[in-house]
């Protein structure tokens, strides 16, 4: 095989362990194009393609990692990681981990780990890398690595809820709570949400968000219910789509634009936590961006119903 072909082979498994790392689409892809640079540019060929990409582009990534820390502690409210449509890695031996390592809640469980655990964890937890090819891929001891990842699987466990829902479950309870939205039934959300349901967006400061969360089904019900109707009278629907390997959605505006992603946490039976990303920069990689400002003032010159 050529260098080209090599690459474009790995390139699902390159981007997938970037992204993990990173929690960003833009990036992840960044760190992908830069580990082909160096591949491309290196006057030596590796014995193992994979070994030295999944190495480069580790190290790329926790470089990264380290400077963008910097800009998410100065961030504008909650910071979540980019939405993912769909990942471009499987393997079928690894299919639940893949599943789980990808979800919103994991990647903002990986945002307590320093860099070294984040890139180590998700190289052996995830993609089940030897502790050799580890070690070589951080420039750390074999001993060195396996302490990480002790500390790192302690961080995750003690953030990790004690009951997940299983894959049917949620898209039976996911199909119950878009119809309930789309009808604005206050009581047949409430009944689908938690009592200690949270409703959380992140706008980034570059578009309209929540003051600070919504907590309880109650509010969020209600909240949900009388904003969600609104937009379909402005022309902005939603797509049903899986999201970070969680049941979602994909709200466009009337020209087919993105205005923002909603993504459904389900533990035990219910729905534990709904996010929803508006940024724009967040989305740019899903296509056209719609202007979530214009919309905001189109809902306030559009007449409630009943008027």
């Amino acid at each position: 095989m050529s260098k080209v072909e090599e690459f474009e082979a790995l390139r699902p498994l390159l981007f997938s362990i970037a992204y993990r790392i990173l929690g960003s689409v833009a990036e992840a892809e960044d760190a992908v194009q830069e580990a082909w640079l160096r591949y491309d540019g290196s006057s030596t060929r590796p014995a193992s393609a994979k070994a030295y990409l999944s190495a480069t582009v580790t190290r790329i990534s926790i470089d990264v990692l380290r400077s963008a820390r910097v800009r998410r502690e100065e961030y504008t409210g909650p910071w979540f990681p980019e939405p993912l449509l769909s990942d471009p890695y499987e393997d079928p031996a690894r299919a639940v981990e893949l599943a789980d390592s990808v979800s919103m809640a994991a990647l903002l469980l990986l945002e307590r780990l320093s860099p070294l655990e984040r890139a180590v964890f998700v190289l052996r937890e995830v993609f089940g890398f030897g502790f050799d090819e580890i070690a070589a891929a951080v420039d750390r001891s074999e001993a060195a690595c396996r302490q990480l990842v002790v500390r790192a699987r302690r961080h995750m466990a003690a953030g990790r809820p004690r009951f997940a829902a299983d894959r049917q479950e949620r898209q039976e309870l996911a199909s119950r709570f878009f119809e309930a939205l789309k009808d604005g039934d206050v009581g047949a959300l409430r009944n689908l949400l938690a009592a200690d349901a949270q409703l959380v967006g992140d706008g980034g400061g570059k578009a309209p968000q929540l003051a600070r969360a919504v907590v309880g089904a109650e509010n969020v019900a209600r909240l949900l219910a009388s904003v969600v109707p609104r937009l379909a009278r402005v022309e902005v629907s939603f797509e049903r789509h899986e999201i970070n390997g969680q049941p979602g959605a994909v709200y466009r505006d009337r020209d087919g634009r993105v205005l923002q992603t909603l993504v459904l946490d389900v533990l035990d039976g219910r729905i534990q936590t709904i996010r929803t990303v508006l940024n724009p920069d967040k989305l740019a990689h899903m296509g056209p961006v719609a202007d979530a400002w214009e919309i905001t003032r189109e809902l306030k010159r559009a007449p409630r119903q009943g008027s």
